[in-house]
């Protein structure tokens, strides 16, 4: 893939637009309670900026479905993005139409202007032709420093580009990129990846592809409970995607063919309720009581999972062991998130949860890499081409 990145291009005075992924959590009074993702843009933003770029950013922020939500504007996100970078950072009152043109227009070299929310217009997520114009008409260059928002073909991540004079990647796309296709293609082995979550469905186009290029594979979460019943163990009250069998057992079938050794739970934590105060046993994975759940790997399973990690040279993780928001069903996931840290593989780690899980750990910092975009990262570990990121390819 043939993709340029910023540093290669001529910024002064010219007026850069720059795609970033500022979809940050807020509180309820509108303060910015995670900015992983707008220091993740900082090198790309700072480096326009050094080169007397206008600097003009663009990103999205929940879901306001075409709709002004005043809960939704960027407006906390630029006032963060002003302290961090110690220099005023203006939120404009739209990201289109004719004060934004003047404003952008009357920018002066090394000025940084945030547009307003670009889902507020419906026309982003359709990828409408003639508000892509209107991005385009903002830019001299187009940046793309959002991988979390690559896997989606809307007008600021595909339409305008065709309709500005250079494009290239920012630096954390480029990071994100690299890493990713170090894992896919050149590994160092043993390869293991790691996949937790809630639903098989989320996940099976992963495994299938992971099959083809690691050397094990652990399966944990609520997408084991389905592995189990389709084996033939029983799964009590736990949630089992029953339409999905046959994919469960496509994929053990392909892995035996491939010679990848699957780790699927020996043993369980159960309880009757999802609740913090619930009663709770171990018990094995393949004798879950009736009217029971499956919240959590057990202490066997955590064991033997972490020792395929800490043999692994190359880890892939995405997806919790258990519900781990409530303590008693916590241990699988962080007994996964320490060995993963104290590995000297290289660990990439994508999904909200399980980069949630370093952090309540503390462990954020001793991985090599965590991804900012849970499904664009999926999408490309599942061999899924990203519109964001073709658009971009010169090769």
């Amino acid at each position: 893939m043939a993709v340029r990145t910023i540093d290669e291009l001529d910024l002064k005075g010219k007026r850069v637009f720059i795609r970033v992924d500022f979809n940050v959590p807020l509180d309820p009074q509108g303060k910015v309670t995670d900015d992983t993702r707008i220091q993740a843009a900082l090198p790309t933003i700072e480096l326009a900026t050094s080169k007397g770029a206008k600097v003009v950013l663009a990103s999205h922020l929940g879901r306001p479905k075409g709709k002004r939500v005043p809960e939704m504007s960027l407006a906390p996100v630029a006032q963060r993005l002003s302290e961090l970078l110690n220099r005023p950072v203006q939120v404009l009152d739209d990201c289109i139409g004719s004060e934004v043109e003047a404003a952008v227009g009357s920018m002066a070299e090394g000025e940084v202007v945030l547009l307003e929310n670009l889902r507020y217009h419906k026309q982003e997520t359709d990828n409408d032709s003639d508000f892509a114009k209107a991005l385009a008409a903002l830019a001299d260059v187009y940046v793309n420093d959002a991988f979390g928002a690559a896997h989606r073909a809307h007008a600021s991540t595909c339409g305008m580009v065709e309709f500005v004079g250079e494009a290239a990647a920012g630096f954390l796309m480029k990071k994100e990129i690299a890493y990713l296709e170090e894992a896919l293609k050149e590994p160092e082995r043993p390869f293991v990846a790691i996949l937790g979550g809630a639903k098989v469905s989320d996940k099976i186009g992963v495994a299938r592809n992971l099959l083809q290029k690691v050397n094990g594979l652990i399966i944990g979460g609520g997408m084991a409970n389905t592995f189990l019943w389709a084996a033939g163990h029983p799964t009590g009250a736990s949630r089992v995607e029953e339409d999905k069998r046959g994919d469960a057992e496509g994929v053990l079938a392909e892995a035996k063919g491939a010679s990848v050794e699957v780790l699927l739970p020996d043993d369980v934590v159960v309880a009757k309720e999802m609740t913090p105060e619930a009663e709770t046993r171990v018990v094995p994975a393949s004798e879950i009581p009736d009217g029971w759940l499956a919240l959590d790997i057990g202490p066997e399973t955590a064991r033997k999972f972490c020792d395929a990690i800490n043999k692994a040279k190359t880890i892939v993780w995405n997806g919790p062991m258990g519900v781990f928001e409530m303590a008693p069903f916590a241990s699988g996931t962080h007994e996964v998130a320490r060995a993963v840290a104290d590995s000297d593989a290289v660990s990439i780690v994508g999904g909200g949860d399980s980069v949630a899980a370093l952090e309540k750990e503390g462990l954020k910092d001793r991985v090599t890499h965590v991804s900012t975009g849970g499904g664009a990262s999926l999408e490309y570990l599942e061999g899924k081409v990203l519109p964001g990121i073709a658009i971009l390819d010169r090769s």
